[in-house]
C-alpha cells in the first residue's frame, strides 16, 4: 500500500519535507528507486510491536503499560522498517510526529485493511457485566436468521464456526481492524463485538463505524486504570458520542441510573439519535415480567409495543433476564422477525463460565460465574437465593440445615484495591458461608490481597483458604443436599496468573474432580 493511502486522514504535527528520497533499511539509508517519492513509498505491512516487524514495514511506537515503543525504533529499523509514525522528537529521515500514535494507529489500520467495517454491520456491546453472555445470545439469534456472525469477546473471537484465542476483550486496532477484514472476507455480515473500556480509552475500536451500540450496566470496576467513575463512565460514552453511526440505533438499559445519563447526552449530542430502551423497573420500550427463575431456567413475558412475547431459555438468573432483553433489544433494531428472535433464545446453551451449571449427579447445584465486581457478585448471591425453595430444609447428614448458599471467591491483584472490601462485606453479608481465596494474585501477595477482602466483612462467617484449589475442595466437602456452591471471579480463564507465570487452572475441572471425589467416598461409606 502506498504510504500516502495509508496516512489518509490521520492527524499529524509534522511530516518530512520533500523532495525526500532515503526511507530507512538495514544498514543505513537507499535511496528511492526511481526518483520515487516517500509520498509513494510501498509499505508492505504495520506493526506496533517491533519483534514484528518485517522488510518494508511502517512501525507506530505507541507507549504501553509497561514498554514504551520509541525505546523499540532500532530494533525496528534493523529488522526492515522503512518508515516510523511516533509522538516524540526524533531525527530519523522518515518519521511521522502525531499527536497521539494509538489514535494514529487506529486510522492507519483502518486504511490498511480497507475500512472493513464499512461493509459490515458492526454491534458494539459496552457495560460493565453482561457483555459476553449478550454476544452469545446475539449471536444464536442472527443465526437462527441465517447469517454468517462473526465474534470478538473476552472468551474468545469467532468467524463463523472458527474459534481464536482472545488475549484482550477487545484486541488493539491492528487486531481488530484485521479481524473485521478476516470475518468480512469469510462471509460475514454481522460482527458483534464486545467494547471494553480499555478499548474505549485506548482508541482500539476508532475509525470503526458501529452501527448499533448497546449499554448493558455500570458499576465499579478498573478504577486502578480509570481513577474515577466519572472517567469510567466518560470513556463509556464515547461508543456512543463519537463511534456510533449517526443513522445507528443505541441501546440502553433504562433501569440503569448511568442509562438515563447516558440518553441525557445522547439528545443533547444529537437530538434525532435513534434510541431503544428495555429494563424491568421502569417505562422502557421493551419490558420484562412474570419471571419465573429456577435452577432449569427462565420463563417470563417481554411486552413491546402493545404485544407480549412467552420467552424461554436456558440461562438462569435475573441477571440473565437483562441480557436476554438487551439481545432482543439489539434484534428489533436490525428488523430480526419475533419468530426468529424466540427460536435464537430457546438455541442458546449455557455459556462458559457465565452462571455456568456444574451437574455430575450431586445433591446440591454448583455455579461459575466471572462476577468480579462488587455489583456482579451481589446479583450472583442474590440469584442463588432464589433456587432455595424451602425456608426450613431439614437436618443433612453433616448436621445442618440445608439450602445454604456457600461462596468461594477471591480478587484479582495489581487491580482495583477499593473494590476488595467492598466485595468481601457483599460476600459475608449475603452468603451462608464463604471462602475467601486466590484469583489472579499476579505481582501482589496473595495474602495481602485477601487482608483487604477480609477488612470489609461484616460477619464471622468465613474461613481463609489462598489455595483456590484447596478452597473449592473445601466448599465441596462441606456442602450438603440442597445447598449451592458459587465459584466466582474468574469463569472461562483456564489459568492462574502468579508472579508473571500462568498456571493452568480451571475452575470446573477442579469442582468436578473434588464432586466426584466426594461421590465416589460416599459409595464407598455406604458399602461399608
Amino acid at each position: 500500500m502506498r504510504f500516502r493511502e495509508l496516512l489518509h486522514g490521520c492527524e499529524y504535527i509534522n511530516l518530512p519535507s520533500p523532495p525526500f528520497n532515503s526511507p530507512l533499511s538495514k544498514g543505513g539509508y537507499r535511496g528511492v528507486k526511481g526518483g520515487q517519492g516517500w509520498w509513494d513509498l510501498d509499505i508492505s505491512g504495520v506493526a506496533y510491536d517491533s519483534r514484528k516487524v518485517k522488510e518494508g514495514y511502517l512501525f507506530v511506537a505507541i507507549t504501553g503499560e509497561r514498554y514504551d515503543g520509541h525505546d523499540f525504533i532500532k530494533d525496528a529499523i534493523k529488522r526492515g522498517a522503512v518508515a516510523i509514525v511516533g509522538e516524540k522528537d526524533s531525527p530519523i529521515p522518515l518519521y511521522i510526529r502525531v499527536k497521539d500514535s494509538r489514535k494514529a494507529l487506529a486510522c492507519i489500520a483502518n486504511n490498511y485493511y480497507g475500512m472493513p467495517s464499512e461493509a459490515l454491520t458492526l454491534i458494539g456491546i459496552t457495560g460493565t457485566n453482561g457483555k459476553t453472555t449478550t454476544t452469545y445470545i446475539l449471536k444464536s439469534i442472527l443465526e437462527s436468521w441465517g447469517k454468517e456472525v462473526g465474534l470478538i469477546g473476552t472468551i474468545q473471537y469467532m468467524i463463523k464456526d472458527r474459534v481464536y484465542p482472545a488475549l484482550h476483550t477487545t484486541p488493539e486496532s491492528l487486531e481488530f481492524q484485521g479481524l473485521l477484514k478476516d470475518m468480512l472476507l469469510s462471509g460475514c455480515t454481522y460482527v458483534i463485538s464486545e467494547v471494553s473500556s480499555h478499548a474505549l480509552a485506548l482508541y482500539r475500536v476508532d475509525r470503526a463505524i458501529f452501527n448499533v451500540a448497546l449499554f448493558t450496566n455500570f458499576t465499579r470496576d478498573h478504577l486502578d486504570f480509570h481513577k474515577t467513575m466519572e472517567d469510567y463512565f466518560r470513556v463509556k460514552k464515547r461508543l456512543f458520542i463519537e463511534l456510533l453511526d449517526k443513522d445507528g440505533i443505541a441501546i440502553i438499559n433504562l433501569d440503569d441510573p448511568y442509562g438515563k445519563r447516558l440518553i441525557s447526552s445522547l439528545i443533547a449530542f444529537n437530538p434525532s439519535q435513534g434510541i431503544l430502551t428495555y429494563g424491568i423497573e421502569s417505562g422502557a420500550d421493551i419490558m420484562a415480567g412474570d419471571i419465573d427463575n429456577s435452577s432449569g431456567g427462565l420463563n417470563f413475558k417481554i411486552s413491546f409495543r402493545g404485544r407480549s412475547y412467552d420467552i424461554s431459555s436456558q440461562l438462569i438468573g435475573l441477571p440473565n433476564v437483562y441480557n436476554i432483553m438487551s439481545a432482543v433489544a439489539v434484534s428489533i433494531s436490525l428488523e430480526v422477525p419475533w419468530q426468529v428472535i424466540l427460536e435464537g433464545l430457546v438455541k442458546t446453551g449455557n455459556i462458559t463460565g457465565r452462571f455456568e451449571k456444574v451437574e455430575i449427579g450431586q445433591e446440591f447445584l454448583c455455579i461459575i460465574d466471572y462476577a468480579h465486581t462488587e455489583d456482579a457478585l451481589e446479583r450472583l448471591i442474590s440469584t442463588a437465593r432464589e433456587f432455595i425453595l424451602t425456608p426450613h430444609p431439614p437436618l443433612t447428614k453433616g448436621g445442618h440445615r440445608g439450602g445454604r448458599v456457600i461462596t468461594v471467591f477471591g480478587c484479582g491483584g495489581d487491580r482495583d484495591r477499593g473494590k476488595r472490601p467492598a466485595m468481601g462485606a457483599v460476600a459475608t453479608r449475603l452468603s451462608d458461608f464463604v471462602i475467601v481465596t486466590s484469583d489472579n494474585p499476579r505481582s501482589e501477595e496473595p495474602t495481602d490481597i485477601i487482608k483487604d477482602i477480609e477488612s470489609g466483612a461484616v460477619r464471622k462467617n468465613y474461613l481463609i483458604e489462598p489455595d483456590r484449589g484447596e478452597a473449592i475442595r473445601k466448599a465441596v466437602g462441606m456442602a450438603g443436599d440442597g445447598d449451592v456452591i458459587l465459584i466466582a471471579g474468574k469463569g472461562h480463564e483456564d489459568y492462574q496468573d502468579i508472579k508473571g507465570v500462568r498456571y493452568r487452572f480451571n475452575d470446573r475441572d477442579v469442582i468436578e474432580e473434588a464432586i466426584k471425589y466426594r461421590m465416589q467416598d460416599t459409595r464407598c461409606g455406604m458399602q461399608d
